[in-house]
């Protein structure tokens, strides 16, 4: 757990961007009495002078000055005005300052430009929406620009993909910070799902399940059922009255993931849950969760996590919460 009371900073400037700031601010900046006395502050600064509007016409008056990003823990760096669009030399240098002295930064999709332009992504992994992707490789020439995730973390640079991927990447930092537990209360105020792995896909070609009826879908809730079950993709296609290369079709069109990706993936969540929510043993969840053995689930687990399972719990269990 971090330092009672971090003090999260959400910049503010000129068009503001103001879905994504309403995403930092609901994470961070409402009042939250049922996480008790260490929860975060929250304030917003002005990355530059005078009068600031947001889109939609709206007036922007923030709690201060680029002086509140020299105290801030995380700085949030929601949306910008366009790729090509340059920041305030006093912004740069502001952040550059806060990155020095080991505060945390976060852009939110066309966030992470103004992060290139401080030359704070050099040599490492970061991420925008998609449209952008070609714009931030040319301008963050150093850096490694990656197409196919909803966020990145690396340390205390992090970057999202586009607009909603914020709210993932803001529930990311909550779980690091206060543990699963929180992030999961905090998801269900927000009415949306408690965690979405930072390297899903950015867009999916179907992003909504199939219909009660349809013949995939009646697949997906079998499968989801019976998780510990062996799946081949033989096996699934029979269920779904598809060939394999239909299948491998339709699954990606619904999910953006093969058919073992998206088996992967549900096991995988399936164990999250279950080393967060239970106190079973980790062989009683490999098996649960379809992996077989104990040492087959812990390989899995940690590729995709980075955790092995056991320092998962510790960290995101009920007793590390």
């Amino acid at each position: 757990m971090p330092n009672a009371n971090p003090l999260v900073v959400i910049l503010t400037y000129d068009r503001l961007c103001t879905f994504e700031f309403g995403c930092a601010y609901e994470v961070f900046g409402l009042a939250r009495p049922e996480m008790g006395p260490h929860w975060y502050r929250c304030l917003t600064a002005a990355g530059e002078p005078g009068p600031l509007r947001a889109n939609g016409g709206l007036h922007v008056v923030p709690d201060g000055d680029l002086g509140l990003l020299d105290q801030a823990d995380t700085i949030v760096i929601p949306g910008w005005r366009g790729p090509h669009e340059p920041a305030p030399a006093a912004l740069l240098a502001a952040l550059k300052r806060a990155s020095m002295r080991g505060a945390r930064l976060v852009g939110i999709c066309g966030g992470s430009f103004v992060l290139a332009q401080a030359g704070l992504l050099d040599g490492r992994r970061a991420t925008t929406h998609w449209r952008h992707l070609a714009s931030l490789a040319r301008q963050a020439t150093a850096a490694v620009v990656e197409p196919d995730v909803l966020y990145i973390d690396e340390g205390n640079i992090l970057t999202s993909a586009g607009s909603a991927a914020g709210l993932d990447l803001c529930l990311h930092l909550v779980r690091k910070d206060f543990g699963q537990k929180a992030a999961n209360s905090v998801a269900r105020r927000l009415v949306i799902a408690p965690h979405r792995e930072g390297g899903q896909a950015q867009f999916v070609e179907r992003s909504v399940p199939p219909p009660a009826g349809h013949r995939l879908a009646g697949l997906l809730a079998a499968v989801q059922a019976r998780l510990h079950e062996n799946w081949s993709v033989e096996r699934m296609a029979a269920t779904a009255h598809l060939s394999p290369r239909s299948l491998h079709r339709h699954v990606l069109g619904a999910t953006g993931l093969t058919p073992g990706g998206w088996l992967q993936q549900q096991r995988i969540a399936l164990a999250r849950m279950l080393i967060e929510e239970t106190d079973q043993s980790i062989e009683t969840i490999a098996e649960r969760a379809g992996f077989g053995t104990a040492a087959n689930f812990r390989q899995h687990f940690r590729a995709a996590t980075g955790l092995a399972p056991t320092a998962y719990r510790r960290s995101f269990g009920r007793r590390g919460s």
